[in-house]
Parts: structure tokens; C-alpha cells; sequence
């Protein structure tokens, strides 16, 4: 296995891939972008999409290290969580669940909290091939950081819970794609991670399981059952290894 300890969203993981990961799904797909980098002769977006705790954010950040480490330059990671409303706009909006008005807030995570409008015209721009800012989200001051990042990549890879969400408005991302890749996982699993991410926040164990069980696992549902086929797709397993679908 290789360890790989980065932060990420201000909070600190240690990820480990097989080796059998990394030679037969990863590097093969950094190939395959670097392959169509040369054929448009443009800037490559691919968007990566996975339920809440299936390790996107890592994941890329891995994929942007093993593509230095290759020698294949202009690969650059990121990812929608930026575009999260903030906090403030959470608390004093309102949103349905279960047929009750409930604050935003409440449902964090769900695609009504986040900014879609702002999200497909920044998305749109980078499919263009400018060069932009792009807003990161910290977990721990629960909002976006605006411009924390400037696009320039030739290869752009990014990720996100419902970049292939089947549902009005947000399958039109999909076209500014070159090439796509979904991860799925066993609700379980992903139960256990996002506890255990809530947790490293600062919220007590009870509160982040009610808060995961009410909030986030109808993210994950949604996910599982909604997102858009893709070229490659992946499953993760209880050990947090990688093994490909298609592709």
C-alpha cells in the first residue's frame, strides 16, 4: 500500500493506495487525459463523481501528485465544495425535507445548498480553457474561501458529489466534461467515514451521527441512485481500495 497524508478542507487524512490501484486504474487514466490533451490541443476537464465520504477530494489530490511524480505536468485538482452557499445564507433560508419547512443549514450538503448558477458559470469558464479564481471550502470555518485557488491547469480535474446528478439543471454540467468518472460505494462505508469526518470538526459522536443519519445519508442515497453513467466507473471497498467497473 502506499500512505499518502494530505489536508484536505482543513482537515488532516492518511489515504492508502494499492499498488495494484495505481498501476491498473490510476495511471492509466492519467494516460488517458494526457492522451486527449494532445489530441484537442486545449485544456482537459474531467469530473469525477462520488457520494459524500468516497474519498473524491483524496483521491484527486493523489491522482495531482502521482501526475508530477510521472513527469506529466498541468494537472490540477479541484473541486465543487467552493461553491457550498454560505453559512449565513444556510441559517436564514429555509428548504422542504419530509414535507416541512426546515433551515438549510439542517441539510448541508444537499444540492439546494449549493450555489448551481455560480457553480455552471465558473465550470463553463474553466471548460473554456481561462485562467480563474476558484473558491475552496474549509470544514472548519464551515464556509467557501473565495478565489483561493487560480485555474491554469491543461489538465483540469474535477470532483464533486453531483457533477452527473441526474436532475434539471445540474446533468447540464456533464457537457463541459471531456471525460468522466463516478465511484460507488456501500452506504455502510460511507455512514462510517462521514461520522468519523464529522467528529474531526469538534462535534461530540451522538450529535455528528444524528447529523450524518438526517443530513448526509440521503446525499449519499441520492448519489447512488441518481448520478449519470460515466466513462469510468469505480467501486471502493471496506479497506478503501479501488477496483474498476468499466473502463
Amino acid at each position: 500500500m502506499i500512505a499518502y497524508p494530505v489536508n484536505i478542507n482543513g482537515i488532516d487524512v492518511l489515504a492508502r493506495y494499492s499498488r495494484r490501484a495505481v498501476e491498473e486504474i490510476f495511471l492509466p487514466l492519467l494516460k488517458t487525459l494526457a492522451d486527449l490533451r494532445r489530441q484537442k490541443g486545449g485544456r482537459v476537464v474531467m469530473m469525477l463523481a462520488a457520494p459524500p465520504g468516497a474519498g473524491k477530494s483524496t483521491l484527486l489530490s493523489f491522482l495531482e501528485q502521482l501526475a508530477r511524480e510521472q513527469g506529466l505536468r498541468g494537472v490540477q485538482a479541484i473541486g465543487m465544495d467552493g461553491f457550498h452557499r454560505r453559512q449565513e445564507y444556510l441559517v436564514s433560508h429555509k428548504t422542504k425535507r419530509g414535507g416541512q419547512l426546515i433551515p438549510m443549514v439542517a441539510v448541508k450538503g444537499a444540492p439546494v445548498t449549493f450555489d448551481l448558477e455560480a457553480l455552471a458559470e465558473r465550470v463553463k469558464r474553466v471548460a473554456a480553457g481561462e485562467t480563474c479564481g476558484w473558491p475552496v471550502y474549509d470544514r472548519l470555518l464551515h464556509n467557501p474561501v473565495e478565489n483561493a485557488l487560480r485555474v491554469d491547469g491543461d489538465i483540469v480535474l474535477l470532483e464533486g458529489n453531483y457533477l452527473l446528478l441526474d436532475r434539471n439543471g445540474w446533468r447540464d454540467l456533464k457537457a463541459c466534461a471531456d471525460y468522466t468518472v463516478s465511484i460507488r460505494a456501500d452506504e455502510s462505508l460511507l455512514r462510517e467515514r462521514l461520522i468519523e469526518r464529522k467528529i474531526k470538526t469538534g462535534v461530540e459522536k451522538d450529535a455528528a451521527t444524528q447529523f450524518v443519519d438526517f443530513s448526509d445519508m440521503p446525499n449519499v442515497r441520492l448519489c447512488l441512485e441518481k448520478t449519470m453513467p460515466a466513462d469510468v466507473q469505480l467501486t471502493v471497498d471496506g479497506q478503501g481500495d479501488y477496483h474498476s467497473i468499466t473502463g
